[in-house]
């Protein structure tokens, strides 16, 4: 299991994420810019602004803290593996008889770093004496260790002790107890951990409400509406907290967060057209879809679609190379189902903006179709947009007509119509 799999470890990672409320965190808050200045880079500056010494300090400290308490989990980690394949040699069977089989178990082991197991202390031995030859400790970044650690406890360097000579004396425990059937605890570096989970947080706090609303009407004051990359950056610059841990994730403060969100959100984003999504065998297997859904709606409205046409089809999946960019084929998978964060809109952009335009992907198909008619009314008047231009636009509503047509087409109170036959 990866550490950051580990129900225990996975919230030391996020930590960092929630940086500011920290209570460490809190008290750097009120440091001096002074201290912050014994950074090398910070040194440059003649003036450190406030955020840049509290940006210094927790980039320092948070991440330090949290790194350490993930290792001392992992070591513990460890250690009880360790605990649980000795008590199941025992209950198998397998340990000497006649003697305390528990003397081969340790009731609160301490911790336990990777390559001072008792297989790993054999396994060093044999190499130091040239018995042996692995590549075991360079594959996992580990320290060959002949010795039993002495910062152990007596009765613990006892028990590994009695393993280690178990395992040299034993043909079926030193069969057993071998880098082949042994857990190689073998993680993704902190650094790649790290950037993953500051990765997360900026994406989620992107598509929060905060920048999208949430409204359950499409009317009024919280109406949906598209939004370049750049004026979604503008809002997140006002945002201290994504400030802190865009720069955290940059490695550095003075970072370009217009540049930041939209990376971001190209890497997170699907078109709205399938023409812009598909390759040429993509297109057609959404077609192929597309006629599944009609003919399932057909029967969902009570039509004996399997007396005229028979048993309706299952539509063939997708695959990789049906897919014009590997992001795309990666956020939608085999049965092409949305798990994008946002849905771009490539060529529809502002002649003075010129950054992706983009919606929020967890908005019903009307919130969808509100923005999307709001950004056509606005470039059809306010930009002139010819018609060539907003062509697109309007085939984006009609790939939203059937949906609204069965999930929003009873009588809307907010606009005295069914949104489906109003956008049909």
């Amino acid at each position: 299991m990866a550490l950051a799999d580990c129900p225990l470890a996975n919230p030391l990672i996020m930590r960092i994420a929630r940086a500011k409320k920290n209570r460490v965190t809190k008290a750097f808050m009120k440091v001096p810019c002074r201290f912050s200045r014994e950074d090398p880079m910070v040194r440059q500056a003649a003036f450190v602004p406030r955020f840049d010494c509290r940006l210094t300090r927790v980039a320092r400290l948070v991440p330090r803290t949290a790194r350490r308490r993930a290792e001392s989990l992992r070591r513990q980690m460890i250690a009880t593996q360790e605990e649980l394949d000795w008590r199941c040699y025992r209950l198998y069977g397998l340990l000497p008889a006649g003697g305390d089989a528990a003397a081969y178990e340790h009731p609160a082991p301490p911790e336990v770093a990777l390559g001072e197991r008792a297989f790993e202390i054999v396994l060093a031995r044999r190499m130091a004496g040239g018995s042996e030859t692995t590549t075991w400790f360079e594959r996992h970044g580990s320290t060959p260790t002949t010795d039993v650690p002495a910062r152990w406890p007596d009765d613990y360097r006892q028990v590994v002790q009695r393993r280690i000579e178990l395992i040299e004396s034993d043909r079926n425990i030193g069969l057993i107890e071998r880098p082949e059937y042994k857990r190689r605890w073998n993680t993704p570096s902190w650094e790649s951990q790290e950037q993953a989970a500051l990765r997360d947080w900026l994406l989620a706090r992107l598509e929060s409400s905060r920048f999208w609303p949430r409204a359950d009407d499409s009317a009024g004051d919280d109406a949906p509406q598209l939004m370049s990359a750049s004026r979604l950056a503008d809002a997140a610059g006002r945002d201290a907290e994504f400030m802190q841990l865009g720069a955290l994730y940059a490695g550095h403060a003075d970072f370009d967060l217009n540049q930041l969100v939209a990376k971001l959100v190209a890497s997170e984003s699907v078109p709205f057209l399938p023409v812009l999504r598909y390759a040429d065998s993509g297109l057609r297997k959404c077609a192929q879809s597309e006629d599944t859904w009609a003919l399932q709606r057909r029967e969902d409205a009570g039509e004996d679609v399997a007396h005229s046409v028979g048993k309706i089809p299952v539509p063939p999946k997708y695959q990789g190379k049906d897919f014009l960019n590997a992001d795309w084929w990666r956020l939608r998978g085999g049965l092409d189902v949305p798990k994008e964060r946002w849905i771009s809109y490539p060529g529809c952009e502002r002649g003075a903006d010129g950054s992706l335009v983009i919606a929020w992907a967890g908005w019903d198909h009307l919130q969808q179709a509100t923005a999307l008619a709001t950004y056509f009314s606005d470039m059809k008047e306010r930009e002139g947009w010819s018609h060539e231009r907003l062509q697109p636009l309007l085939t984006g509503l009609l790939e939203l007509v059937p949906w609204l047509k069965q999930w929003h087409n009873d009588m809307n109170p907010d606009f005295g119509a069914r949104m489906g036959d109003y956008y049909e």
